[in-house]
């Protein structure tokens, strides 16, 4: 028990320790001394961190797209599609490094989709945005798609 307790504390005191310690005693198959609870809630954690990274940046490729498509501000044509590349290129980092988040981004998309049209709504009430997506929803066509030539 006392054991214990001091692993928690060193996960809570000394984070970078603590991986470094926990990757020696993996590495050393000293596995009655690796703290697993923690182990498993950093995993879970990194799992949900791609998943958030992948929401947000969709999140905001969508908005841009809104932007660029139906706000006729051509002074900001630029910028929105300098963040479009942008986070294109990041999200399609993202899914090369783990395939499996292409799933996941189809699960959210109505979602992310939503939390968009409701941003760009609220910041450009004078202009229409459609209620739907007018395009296909694959990946090519979100990560590659010139959808205002």
């Amino acid at each position: 028990m006392t054991q214990t307790i001091a692993r928690k504390s060193l996960y809570e005191s000394d984070y970078l320790l603590w991986t470094q310690e926990t990757i020696a005693k993996l590495r050393a198959k000293d596995f009655d001394r690796v703290d697993f609870e923690s182990l498993i809630e950093e995993i879970e954690d990194l799992g949900r961190s791609y998943r958030d990274e992948l929401e947000s940046r969709l999140d905001v490729l969508l908005s841009h797209i809104l932007k660029r498509l139906y706000v006729p501000l051509a002074n900001d044509y630029n910028g929105w599609e300098r963040t479009i590349r942008e986070q294109r290129k990041q999200i399609r980092r993202r899914l090369e490094k783990s395939p499996s988040l292409k799933n996941y981004l189809a699960e959210i998309f109505d979602k992310i989709w939503q939390d968009a049209l409701k941003e760009v709504r609220e910041d450009y009430p004078q202009y229409e945005f459609p209620d739907l997506w007018q395009f296909d929803r694959d990946i090519d066509t979100l990560l590659n798609g010139n959808f205002w030539s």
